[in-house]
């Protein structure tokens, strides 16, 4: 049995691996693999995987993209969620914002510097026209450290997966203003080169399994109510996601790379654009 290491965010996306872990589909295979939630997100996780601790991730495309051009010896190995994500704004519910114009030159709470929270706070601004130079930021690490800097006044407005965050408004500790939905494609499946490069054959029967899964993961009965019940949504939310959602079997293609990096560095968040070969798999 060969032990392989994955983590990722303790999200709705990721159901497909842990019923594929939990059928026995890799063990079939004689794959042990090892899933590790990482609920600080994609900084942590690139930090993880720039330090072996991991051999595989399941992470944002921007996040992981910006940590290949700092040097991170890791290679996109496909597509996971093709769609957007769907990040929602959110401000403490107490708070006297109620519209994203109130939101300018204020402070955002983040994961940490790298992350998606960080990231797409850029692209959020400037959507909204604001100078990013004048961007401020508070790190929380995680969501629940989202809710202590809200509610304490330390950060502004956080920045989250849509649906993740829905909870917290319904219970009236957040406050929805809007969203911002990612570019690109939002999730891809990485690994370290050094896994890479000596587990081809490990990897393909990875990719066959995980594959089969999230192709067929729609069509699986009251697959909905397994969503609401296991990630604790309300059943309307979890099907509105699943509309909006779709997993890929295929490689991040390169146009949409090139508009990763592109848009990247116009914000001034990566100082070089990288060849394709040097990202993808």
């Amino acid at each position: 049995m060969k032990t392989v290491k994955i983590i990722g965010v303790p999200e709705h996306f990721n159901l497909p691996w842990h019923l594929a872990i939990e059928e026995g589909a890799f063990e079939e295979r004689g794959i042990n693999l090892e899933w590790t939630e990482v609920p600080e997100g994609t900084g942590r996780m690139s930090q993880m995987l720039r330090n072996n601790d991991t051999d595989l991730a399941i992470i944002l495309t921007e996040g992981i993209v910006k940590s290949i051009t700092e040097g991170n010896p890791v290679k996109i190995i496909q597509e996971y969620i093709a769609s957007p994500l769907l990040w929602g704004i959110h401000v403490a519910a107490k708070s006297s914002f109620n519209s994203l114009d109130d939101l300018k030159d204020t402070t955002a709470a983040i994961s940490r510097y790298g992350s998606g929270s960080h990231l797409m706070s850029y692209v959020q601004a400037t959507n909204m026209g604001w100078d990013t130079e004048n961007l401020k930021f508070n790190i929380i690490n995680n969501l629940d450290g989202a809710v202590e800097g809200l509610s304490t006044g330390t950060a502004d407005y956080f920045m989250w997966e849509r649906f993740t965050t829905k909870p917290l408004v319904d219970k009236g500790i957040f406050k929805h203003l809007g969203n911002c939905p990612t570019p690109w494609p939002c999730f891809v499946l990485v690994g370290t080169n050094s896994f890479l490069k000596e587990n081809g054959n490990l990897l393909n029967h990875i990719l066959e399994i995980i594959n089969m899964y999230t192709a067929e993961f729609k069509q699986i009965p009251r697959i909905d109510s397994t969503l609401a019940n296991r990630y604790q949504q309300k059943l309307e939310d979890i099907q509105e996601w699943l509309n909006i959602t779709e997993w890929s079997q295929k490689q991040l293609p390169e146009p949409t790379l090139t508009n990763v990096q592109n848009t990247l560095k116009k914000l001034n968040l990566i100082d070089s654009i990288l060849p394709s070969e040097e990202i993808l798999n």
